[in-house]
């Protein structure tokens, strides 16, 4: 693993969330580092480039993504910015189709970043008005996607769709 470009990933990732967000115990704030943990504990034999994947994805608060150019500057071609462009993002319309479509290591990359935000979500008294749509995705879409490609992270989604429904 080359920890150094990881936490250099993490610095980049850190840099929006340093900045907007004046709570670091706001749910986004530890977003992409929980992200990378969730790849390595659970998927465990992870490249590098996933994780840097997962790091960078930002599927709920776009204001927090690092824009292209940054990401271009700081990687130098290490994760290509269209890799992160072709990640879909909940609510796409082409949502299920697009996941599929996914190569094996942007798949674990976007389930890691989609599944913190999730476990996060009872936190985000902004994002109520989501949660009954967000579940109802999940359950249609995101589980049966996490069971197709890594059974521990299927059954994460699969705890949090029994356990999340009880608060709609």
């Amino acid at each position: 693993m080359d920890v150094e470009a990881v936490r250099r990933v993490h610095d980049l990732a850190m840099q929006a969330r340093v900045g907007l967000l004046a709570d670091d115990h706001h749910p986004a704030y530890l977003h992409p580092g929980r992200t990378a943990l969730i790849l390595l504990q659970d998927v465990v034999s992870v490249n590098v480039s996933v994780v840097i994947l997962g790091l960078l994805h930002e599927s709920t608060d776009l204001k927090l993504r690092p824009a292209a150019t940054q990401i271009a500057d700081a990687l130098g071609g290490e994760v290509s910015v269209s890799v992160l462009t072709a990640i879909p993002r909940p609510g796409d319309e082409r949502l299920v189709e697009r996941l599929v479509a996914l190569g094996p290591g942007s798949a674990l990359a976007v389930l890691a970043e989609r599944l913190d935000h999730l476990r996060h979500l009872h936190m985000r008294p902004d994002l109520i008005d989501t949660w009954a749509d967000t579940h109802a995705e999940v359950t249609s879409a995101w589980l049966p996607f996490a069971q197709r490609t890594h059974r521990k992270l299927a059954v994460r989604y699969a705890h949090w769709s029994r356990t999340f429904v009880k608060r709609i």
